[in-house]
């Protein structure tokens, strides 16, 4: 039988108390992060939640243009909940700049469905004809609204299961997609 003497017992109690080979410091000091492509820079954590961090758009009226209105808010939104956004109407701050809706009305919009690019919208009996004057408005701040996300490029509408014509900015009736440039003429500058 072989025995061990102190010596291996003293070589491990030596290699433990000295860690890793990096000598102690008394203060810290600074690291130069590496030059070039690779050079990341992060900005700290916030240690309070930032209020209004996620930015959502709407369109709403003065007089008979549509009106950019940006909202701060604390959760990003779906499509859906941006839709109920608009819909709510403005805030008593964005009425009291003078600002209205088109679209009006419980039943104005009744389903949403997003996808690929597209959402297709389905509209109630509220806004389905109506002949109003302000109905070209009503689709123009729909379709403005919900392009402004990101995963949407294109609008069409439905009512009782069939694709029906809408307006555009012009007075001319599409039952093709629409896009923000069909609204375009009626954005206020």
């Amino acid at each position: 039988m072989i025995r061990q003497g102190p010596f291996p017992v003293l070589v491990g109690l030596v290699v433990a108390l000295t860690g890793c080979g990096v000598p102690a410091e008394d203060e810290p000091r600074s690291v130069e992060p590496p030059r070039g492509v690779q050079r990341v820079t992060a900005s700290p954590a916030p240690t309070v939640a930032q209020p209004g961090i996620f930015v959502e758009r709407l369109y709403y009226l003065r007089g008979d243009q549509l009106v950019p209105v940006v909202r701060q808010l604390q959760v990003e939104l779906t499509a859906q909940a941006h839709l109920d956004l608009l819909l709510a109407g403005p805030t008593d701050a964005e009425e009291a700049a003078g600002l209205t809706s088109a679209v009006t009305g419980s039943n104005a919009v009744t389903g949403l469905r997003v996808g690929d690019g597209a959402a297709e919208i389905d509209i109630g009996d509220g806004l389905a004809g109506t002949g109003r004057n302000d109905e070209i408005l009503a689709f123009g701040q729909i379709v403005l609204t919900i392009t402004t996300r990101p995963d949407v490029r294109q609008v069409t509408f439905v009512h009782n299961g069939e694709s029906i014509g809408i307006p555009r900015a012009d007075g001319s009736l599409s039952r093709s997609a629409l896009t923000k440039s069909d609204y375009a003429a009626l954005i206020s500058n």
